[in-house]
């Protein structure tokens, strides 16, 4: 179907909200008045045309539009309200707040912290931020000479000051921030203080000790990295790598024909039987807190030590074997003592066995403690060997 024309007009209808153009001499359509001053005249290229007209001229200009009435002082917008919980003086730390401070006594003098300033939730960050934020002025404040940093405290202060925070933030955190706090925590001096404060410090250990941040650290780490070792929570924790004849078993002491450890806290222990009993434990110095460099070079003493007793009324047999490990587990160093064989008709004493490793080679990443054992007599029951209150230590042996 064609397309609808025009009458009297060749052209094809064109998609145009455009009316045609009317004929020579005839009036322009009338148009609103507020578009009759800006249709009027001609366009920029069509010199001497209107607008709307191929060779004839536009519509008259019509009357300007009447000016706008101003609004009243009742309609005028309300102020706006703050947000909820934003306040209504500046942060110290713009300019505003700089120059609000600056006033004195003319203006309100803002909260330290205001505005949208982070509250630190720590010591080492409180320093921190109190490094890197100057103090809000006041009035006078120039006169006295008030401190505008905390790196303007004396050497002494400041070292008082990070003795007290805890020796992972001091060297993973304050020792980064700068020069002089690197060099400030490297002092022997507050290394030296945190040791006082916890009881690490004695009189006769000054000229003894080359490092004292190394000393701090392994006196902090000092524990017993045998877990269970006196049968409190049954077998949790240890492997038993042999289980034989009646297997073992957990007793109170002094247990049948024993006697009590000398000045001991220790309740319970384990016992053999007439079967080779084993157990162990491996510990990885990791996940402990001895780091691979501290293991290498500096090499700290590792303490093993191991109690055992017989029966009074049978004999038996106690083994002992403790290995430091590499990465790969193969076998650095190993202590392992003669098996040691207590006749029947024993005084059932309580005996104690300890090794120190020193100078071992680099590379230790575990430690293997196995201990067991079994009675000499084949006597159906619990008649062997009895072990507790197994230790590992590492550290200076200062503090044994």
């Amino acid at each position: 179907m064609a397309r609808p024309r025009h009458r009297g007009s060749p052209r094809p209808y064109r998609r145009s909200p455009l009316p045609p153009a009317p004929p020579q001499g005839a009036p322009g359509p009338r148009l609103p008045r507020a578009l009759m001053s800006v249709t009027a005249g001609p366009g920029p290229a069509d010199k001497g045309q209107g607008r709307r007209g191929r060779g004839g001229e536009g519509p008259a200009p019509g009357p300007a539009p009447p000016p706008a009435r101003p609004r009243p002082a009742s309609c005028a917008a309300p102020p706006r309200p703050l947000r909820k919980g934003r306040r209504s003086h500046p942060c110290p730390e713009s300019a505003a707040g700089r120059a609000q401070v600056g006033r004195g006594a003319g203006g309100a003098r803002p909260r330290p912290g205001g505005g949208r300033c982070a509250v630190p939730r720590s010591l080492a960050q409180t320093l921190l931020v109190s490094r890197n934020r100057r103090c809000p002025g006041v009035p006078g404040a120039a006169a006295v000479g008030a401190m505008t940093t905390i790196c303007d405290l004396p050497e002494d202060v400041l070292v008082e000051l990070l003795s007290l925070l805890p020796a992972r933030d001091l060297l993973r955190t304050c020792r980064l921030v700068c020069a002089q706090w690197r060099a400030v925590v490297d002092l022997t001096t507050l290394w030296k203080r945190k040791c006082q404060r916890e009881g690490f410090y004695l009189q006769n250990l000054d000229r003894s000790i080359s490092d004292w941040k190394i000393f701090y650290i392994l006196c902090s780490l000092k524990r017993n990295l045998i877990k269970n070792p006196c049968a409190e929570e049954n077998f949790q924790h240890w492997k038993l790598d042999k289980n034989e004849g009646d297997k073992w078993k957990i007793e109170h002491l002094p247990g049948p024909h024993g006697k009590e450890m000398p000045g001991s806290k220790v309740h319970k222990y384990f016992v053999t039987s007439y079967g080779p009993c084993f157990k162990s434990q491996l510990i990885t110095l990791q996940k402990e807190g001895y780091w691979n460099q501290l293991m290498d070079e500096k090499r700290p003493e590792i303490v093993v030590k191991d109690w055992y007793a017989a029966r009074f009324d049978c004999g038996c047999r106690y083994e002992l074997t403790v290995r430091l490990l590499s990465e790969d587990y193969i076998v650095l160093e190993e202590f392992r003592p003669e098996p040691v064989v207590i006749e029947q008709w024993n005084d059932a004493a309580w005996r104690e066995i300890s090794h120190t490793f020193q100078n071992y080679p680099a590379g230790v990443r575990y430690i293997w403690f196995q201990h067991g054992g079994q009675d000499t007599q084949f006597w159906a029951g619990w008649y062997g060997i009895r072990v507790t209150n197994s230790s590992i230590t590492i550290g200076p042996l200062t503090l044994l």
